[in-house]
């Protein structure tokens, strides 16, 4: 065992990551505001030595539903492809205008053909041009260690090689800026680590959705 632990050290040291499952570790993070969890934070291990890059793109989907998108947030490794599909009975029309991605769906119902693959790291705020209240985002992270909390604000990120890391968090309401939350962990093989912030998050705005049928003010 010894001999194993220090060739996974030795491989971490060199960049390399140990086989998937093998003395791989952890971190647990922790998002709080004003005492209370934070959920739709996305925490990201960023690897001190650099990052080993993805085996093969990740698929994600964001939905459609209800004039709603569905998740909230997403996180995804860069790479990845992205489907749009749209469940309501009437048209959307996605779009971003974000540096990261810019793109466009015109209106369209169902699934488009081909879905969009996000090349760059950063963060890509959705929108649609018909119904401004649907806003979305996605966190395209630079390493493959990341993970969004849930309404506990708690969220593991698993499979990490040990080492050395930086370690930090995003959310769409955070005061200040995603890197001045980085700190500096270092994860031993097989063994679990702790992380946690305590994040000022500014008032949600957003365009008041439109009344449904039924509702009070619906024409």
């Amino acid at each position: 065992m010894k001999i194993l632990l220090l060739a996974c050290a030795a491989a971490s040291a060199l960049g390399l990551a140990c086989a998937p499952g093998v003395y791989a570790a952890q971190v647990a993070a922790t998002a709080i505001a004003q005492g209370q969890p934070v959920a739709d934070a996305v925490v990201v291990a960023v690897p001190e030595g650099g990052v080993r890059a993805a085996d093969k793109p990740a698929q994600a989907v964001v939905d459609q539903l209800n004039k709603e998108f569905v998740p909230y947030v997403t996180a995804i490794l860069v790479g990845s492809l992205v489907q749009f599909p749209n469940r309501d009975l009437i048209r959307h029309h996605v779009y971003s205008f974000s540096p990261a991605k810019p793109f466009e769906l015109p209106l369209y119902v169902g699934t488009p053909a081909n879905p969009v693959l996000f090349d760059k790291p950063g963060i890509v705020k959705l929108g649609c041009n018909i119904h401004d209240w649907m806003i979305s985002y996605i966190y395209v992270a630079e390493s493959p260690y990341f993970a969004k909390t849930g309404p506990d604000g708690r969220a593991l990120l698993t499979e990490l090689p040990p080492g050395r890391y930086r370690v930090r968090v995003w959310h769409p309401r955070m005061e200040g800026s995603e890197q001045a939350t980085v700190k500096s962990l270092e994860v031993a093989a097989g063994a679990s680590a702790a992380v946690g912030w305590e994040l000022a998050l500014k008032p949600e705005f957003r365009p008041r959705r439109a009344p449904l049928p039924g509702d009070a003010g619906y024409r």
